[in-house]
């Protein structure tokens, strides 16, 4: 028996701040009509594109953003 099966609550997933950075920037760039979308480089796309990316970078080399 699994343990939701058992009552026990689900353990929960954590995820990793920089593939969660690159993660809502991969979303945006395939959703965005601005300039994200279709863009070879992610520094062309919109100033939102440009913003997650750059939190991406951040979370990449171990800095936290707030």
């Amino acid at each position: 028996m699994t343990a939701v099966q058992n009552g026990w609550p689900a353990a929960t997933r954590t995820e990793i701040p920089m593939l969660r950075a690159y993660r809502l920037w991969f979303e945006h760039a395939r959703r965005c009509t601005d300039g994200c979308k279709g863009s070879p480089k992610a520094q062309d796309g919109c100033e939102d594109g440009r913003q997650l990316w750059g939190t991406y970078r951040l979370a990449r080399i171990g800095r936290a953003t707030s």
